[in-house]
């Protein structure tokens, strides 16, 4: 990849504890995305759910349109619409009058739909999820580039159907699949040349599944065609820093317990397994000791990043979950040390500042002689002028003629 830059962004599911209120719980979720713009993150992700009552935006391109009225610089994806429950040409025209609405700053993550119980409720078998994933982009890519599209399925028709603006971002509007363990994901991001969103990238087995993933999509993508880039592949890991590792552990018994249990006991998978740990502290520890959390200071988040480049052979933007663990006021303090300390070590922006310290250290002796020599030379020519003007007035004389004032 040449000289390395990560950018960095948000995966913002979100997770709302059910007890608290909804509404204020979305105006935070706003909130967060403009701090993040002001401290420079360059992009959130914004997912889609239909239950369970703790991942509550339920329309991402609502949301994207609300925070991008509020925001100035950071990207804003949908992270990520469920393909299946949607008919792909509403899908299309909407990402597309998002683009528009953004001026190019949406992107477009599509999935397979995350929920099981999100299927059940549409009527649809979970087995046919990946299935009308796939289907579903082979019309919505040609409708985004201006084709006309005529497709049937099973579960939609599409006669004629072509889309009344076209797009703002050239060929098309920014995207990424969703990829977690299974080998679909990098499939379906090969077959159709987009850019991979690995979820469960520092989870034992999905960082494990890694390298595997970049061979699939490579190759797939190779085979038809297209050029897959590693600065276009993002990582997703969970992440909450502060000042000390005690503290960060402090912090995070905040939320972590009702995070961990919704994902124990309604969410599709764990995060820890069920032969587990079950007291707190020690559930804490293994998700530090497994290496699918980092719960820590900015040193750790550093060492985690360079575990994942390492393990993956390269990546361009590395993702943390929105998780919530701890409060609001040292969530928004872990995303700021993020951005103080950790962006500098990968985007080669403290370096030039050193360079330039060191230099003016290294003469710093010279530098003050040649200060100090024209200060002296200045206080000789300022000495000189005040004797030539001594020697050129006589003490009492006045000047002949009206002042200045009394001319006016």
């Amino acid at each position: 990849m040449g000289d390395r830059y990560l950018k960095f962004g948000i995966f913002l599911a979100p997770f709302h504890h059910q007890g608290e209120n909804p509404t204020a719980a979305l105006q935070r979720d706003l909130e967060l995305l403009q701090h993040l713009d002001a401290l420079g993150w360059d992009e959130a992700w914004i997912g889609e759910h239909h239950s369970a009552g703790m991942e509550i935006i339920a329309a991402p391109e609502i949301f994207i349109a609300a925070a991008a009225e509020r925001t100035k610089h950071i990207r804003l994806g949908t992270g990520v619409v469920s393909l299946p429950y949607h008919h792909p040409l509403i899908v299309a025209d909407r990402m597309n009058f998002l683009d528009h609405l953004t001026r190019g700053r949406a992107m477009f993550g599509v999935g397979p739909g995350a929920l099981v119980s999100d299927a059940v409720m549409l009527g649809i078998r979970p087995d046919d999820q990946r299935r009308r994933m796939d289907e579903a982009l082979e019309v919505i890519l040609p409708l985004l580039r201006g084709e006309t599209v005529t497709a049937r399925s099973d579960w939609f028709e599409i006669a004629g159907g072509r889309l009344q603006l076209p797009p703002y971002t050239r060929p098309h509007i920014t995207m990424g699949v969703a990829c977690a363990i299974s080998p679909s994901g990098p499939r379906c991001a090969g077959k159709h040349g987009l850019p991979m969103l690995s979820l469960a990238a520092t989870s034992p087995a999905g960082f494990g599944a890694l390298t595997g993933h970049w061979d699939i999509c490579h190759e797939v993508g190779a085979s038809q065609g297209y050029d897959m880039q590693r600065q276009d592949w993002r990582l997703l890991g969970m992440f909450h820093i502060a000042e000390t590792r005690k503290k960060a552990k402090a912090d995070v018994r905040f939320g972590i317990g009702a995070f961990l249990e919704y994902f124990d006991e309604a969410a599709t998978f764990p995060v820890i397994p069920a032969d587990g740990p079950r007291d707190l502290d020690d559930r804490i520890e293994w998700m530090i000791e497994s290496g699918i959390a980092v719960i820590g200071d900015p040193d750790d988040a550093i060492k985690q990043i360079e575990r994942l480049w390492q393990g993956s052979g390269g990546f361009g933007t590395m993702m943390t979950w929105a998780v919530n663990w701890a409060d609001w006021v040292q969530t928004k303090r872990s995303y700021e040390l993020v951005a103080r300390y950790v962006f500098p070590h990968f985007q080669n922006s403290v370096e030039p500042r050193w360079t330039s310290y060191r230099w003016v250290c290294e003469n710093h002796a010279r530098f003050i002689a040649a200060g100090q020599h024209a200060v002296a030379g200045a206080r000789q020519v300022y000495e000189a002028e005040r004797e030539a003007r001594a020697k050129g007035a006589k003490p009492g004389a006045r000047r002949k003629g009206k002042s200045r004032r009394a001319a006016e």
